[in-house]
């Protein structure tokens, strides 16, 4: 069995298409009525969208079920078909923990509720029938406010289960708020987490000024098509870019898989590292495995270089002990199920 490492892959988009059809006909949602044939829900969840902003909409229709009841349900059916269909042996889980939590109540009570979703989520991660090494990053959001973002960075050091912090939603929204994000950055690395962020995804989302505080960095993509010369800086930090091959076909962002190309042989070049990542597995309906061969059909990387990525996505990944191999960490009990800082 090959054992890969996922270190990009958001809860809200992990869902499949048939099982969120399944459960939103069972709990007889408005939209299971809109589409009563699987067939047509499959077409409307996983086609490309124009933009990142009318793509990331799905993610508020997933997000609006995975509740605190609810959660364990989805990540069971997640670990399940990473385990049988991905040969995953670590997987980096991310989500927004507020907005899990219900919106009827105070905004002090939603804060407070966070904690019980984290705790949720690392005990429903606890799956001994598919031992897949896990671990969470929680992620601020451009649309929420900096009160609560501050808090989401609370709770992530907070809890041991949690790994890391990550900045995602539209990325237009974090140019008039980049001193915030700087300042929550720089205290997410004081309380000991890693941190990474969606940047530098689509030509709009080139901020250099939070580069120096980013782990890994969420696609990346832009630096070695518009900005090869930040990639020697890159290299010296030794940051990771997190590739998501299929997502830049959903989102708009490139027409073809073609351009990837030159970000593998520049970054290859230039001694920065890459991790190929699913990011939204669920609503692409495409799993990691498929990602590695797309890449290898189109004559985007060579098994070699592929052989590069895996190993670069255990060495990056941020709660696996980087000195050992997949089988031998499994097997010498290094790492546990739900892994923790």
């Amino acid at each position: 069995m090959a054992l890969h490492a996922e270190l990009h892959r958001h809860l809200g988009g992990s869902v499949v298409p048939r099982i969120l059809w399944r459960y939103l006909h069972r709990q007889d949602a408005p939209l299971a009525r809109d589409y009563p044939d699987y067939a047509d829900f499959e077409d409307y969840y996983t086609r490309p969208r124009k933009t990142l902003d009318e793509y990331l909409e799905l993610h508020s229709l997933v997000e609006s079920v995975q509740t605190l009841e609810t959660l364990p349900y989805f990540i069971c059916r997640l670990l399940r078909g990473a385990y049988v269909f991905e040969d995953l042996a670590y997987l980096e889980i991310r989500y927004t923990p507020y907005l899990r939590t219900d919106p009827s109540l105070a905004e002090a009570d939603r804060l407070r509720q966070m904690h019980q979703i984290i705790e949720v989520v690392a005990e429903a991660t606890r799956q001994t029938d598919y031992p897949i090494v896990t671990s969470q990053i929680l992620c601020l959001h451009s649309r929420l406010p900096e009160r609560v973002n501050r808090a989401i960075v609370e709770a992530a050091a907070s809890h041991a289960s949690v790994c890391a912090i990550d900045l995602a939603g539209g990325d237009k929204a974090y140019r008039d708020r980049m001193p915030e994000w700087v300042e929550l950055y720089k205290s997410a690395l004081a309380r000991g987490l890693k941190t990474t962020a969606h940047l530098y995804e689509t030509p709009d989302g080139c901020y250099p000024e939070l580069l120096p505080y980013v782990s890994r960095i969420g696609h990346g993509i832009q630096i070695p098509l518009l900005q090869p010369e930040l990639l020697p800086a890159l290299a010296k930090r030794n940051q990771c870019l997190e590739i998501c091959p299929t997502t830049y076909l959903k989102t708009g962002t490139l027409s073809t898989l073609e351009p990837l190309k030159q970000v593998f042989d520049r970054c290859f070049d230039a001694g920065v590292d890459i991790a190929i990542c699913t990011d939204n597995a669920g609503l692409h309906n495409v799993r990691l495995p498929f990602e590695y061969e797309n890449l290898l059909t189109l004559d985007i990387i060579d098994f070699s270089q592929l052989q590069q990525c895996q190993s670069a996505a255990f060495r990056h990944a941020f709660a696996w002990p980087h000195s050992k191999s997949p089988a031998e960490a499994l097997r010498d009990g290094s790492v546990s199920l739900a892994a923790s800082r």
